[in-house]
């Protein structure tokens, strides 16, 4: 089974001065704000790397319970977390190195 999932992103104005939206299919996500403070000043709000955490911690959360399942044993929860390190080479030039 192949399955695709779609998001987007819109963005008016200037980079530090404005903002964005994120947007999925499924409207979890619906008008989802992000910005420069947020991504990097540590104000309050989304940005790109904490999306990509969440959505590491999810899938591997989901495919261990898979293997759990397949093994006849069911975890009452299971916290799963997930960090994005990244350092600025440039101004406003992310690099990403490992998940």
């Amino acid at each position: 089974m192949k399955i695709k999932r779609k998001g987007s992103a819109a963005w008016q104005g200037g980079l530090k001065d404005r903002q964005g939206n994120h947007f999925d299919e499924s409207g979890a996500l619906k008008a989802y704000p992000y910005g420069f403070a947020a991504r990097f000043e540590g104000q309050r709000g989304s940005n790109p790397e904490e999306l990509i955490s969440a959505a590491h911690a999810s899938c591997f959360t989901m495919a261990l319970s898979l293997i759990l399942g397949e093994a006849k044993l069911t975890a009452e929860q299971m916290d799963t977390s997930a960090e994005v390190p990244w350092s600025r080479w440039k101004e406003a030039t992310p690099s990403r190195r490992s998940i």
